[in-house]
């Protein structure tokens, strides 16, 4: 036993490594000596092996124990401590098997891996995406847009299969329709099998050897095409619609992708909008502000008449409840808000000026008349005569 090397210092660890750092450092040193990249040379055939012991104890929790506590004679069979047992039971890492899969793909062993893919299993078509420019107004009623996209569909020529009518893609010569080869390689511990995925039917199982002339043997063709689309009142700027089964088709008979249209919806040169409310700003004239008026209110449902009170000021922001846009497949509405801007009239004769100056000279700041222009400057005084 004294000629033998410390398994930790065969694994390149530290001796407190944790279980991944141990599984992580032999895949490293496998791949480094494996026979199979060696060949005839015995100093790599002998490191694989002494590699290979090192980590049947190591991987497994309770040899690991025996073997921390009493070194080597803990895991020799000749000091009653079951040592080595030739084979690759991996310990707490599981099957050796699986890590050589990793470092050099297929089968060790004799066993496939579960997790290989199978080139003949259905697959779900690709998604398909598509733009739609709407009006504001369709935006809010609805509407029902054609629009073009290009997708992949079934050929029609071959119905899927990718041979010429007449023909039917054959068994594979290199794998016998299995879609993997198998190779068998001899080593120090025996014969490892490694399975590879068929270079020439790619899987499949299969070859064509007089393909579609239509789709050149791939089973599918790009077809541009027309379809409706109906667009739901409500929707808005940058939302995306799914028209279930309207992507590319599956492959190997697997269901057909979606298409997603994404909607762009025209500015409106009135309205404005925030969620499901619409807003939009109506200019008055000063007379308008002053005595109040009855006014005419766009709405998207049309005109409406809405009475504004006297001494309207500008920025005052009224709501007409439910004249907003139709909630996304709800019979609710938003709500529409209006804000008033007061419009100061310009180029003025010289009658109308003096009428203002007489009107203006007329009115008394202590009537309370401009309520705001008395509050700010009672705190214009105020904050001057603070420091006095």
């Amino acid at each position: 036993m004294a000629g033998e090397r410390d398994y930790y210092e065969v694994l390149g660890v530290q001796k407190g490594a944790s279980d991944d750092e141990i599984k992580k450092s032999f895949k490293k040193m496998a791949r480094k000596y494996h026979p199979d990249l060696h060949p005839d040379d015995k100093e790599c055939e002998e490191k694989f092996k002494e590699l290979n012991q090192a980590y049947e104890v190591l991987s497994d929790p309770e040899k690991r124990q025996r073997y921390d506590q009493f070194g080597h004679a803990g895991v020799d069979p000749n000091y009653g401590g079951g040592g080595f047992s030739g084979g690759f039971s991996g310990g707490g890492f599981g099957d050796v098997g699986d890590i050589f899969e990793d470092l050099f793909g297929g089968v060790f062993g004799g066993r496939s891996r579960s997790s290989r893919s199978n080139a003949n299993a259905p697959r779900r078509g690709q998604d398909v995406t598509a733009n739609v420019n709407i009006s504001f107004m369709e935006a809010c009623e609805g509407v029902k847009k054609e629009i073009k996209i290009a997708h992949m569909e079934t050929c029609s020529s071959c119905r899927g299969t990718g041979a010429e009518n007449g023909s039917a893609p054959q068994t594979c010569p290199d794998c016998n329709g299995m879609g993997s080869v198998k190779i068998n390689q001899r080593t120090a511990f025996g014969v490892i099998s490694t399975s590879r995925t068929c270079s020439k039917c790619g899987g499949k199982g299969t070859v064509i050897n007089n393909p579609c002339k239509k789709c050149s043997g791939t089973s599918r063709i790009r077809v541009q095409k027309s379809i409706t689309v109906d667009i739901p009142a409500g929707i808005d700027d940058g939302q995306v619609l799914r028209v279930s089964g309207q992507g590319d088709s599956g492959l190997n008979g697997g269901p057909t992708g979606d298409l997603h249209v994404v909607v762009s919806v025209r500015p409106h040169p009135l309205f404005t909008r925030d969620g499901y409310d619409v807003h939009c700003d109506i200019p008055i004239t000063y007379t308008q502000a002053v005595l109040g008026d009855e006014i005419t209110v766009p709405t998207i449902d049309g005109n409406v008449k809405y009475t504004i009170s006297e001494g309207t000021q500008t920025g005052t922001v009224f709501r007409l409840k439910g004249k907003g846009i139709k909630k996304l497949r709800k019979t609710e509405r938003g709500d529409q808000y209006v804000t008033v801007s007061i419009e100061v009239p310009r180029n003025l004769t010289q009658k109308q000026k003096d009428l203002l100056r007489e009107y203006e000279s007329s009115m008394s700041e202590t009537e309370k008349h401009y309520a705001k222009r008395q509050t700010f400057f009672q705190k214009f005084k105020d904050f001057f005569n603070q420091d006095k």
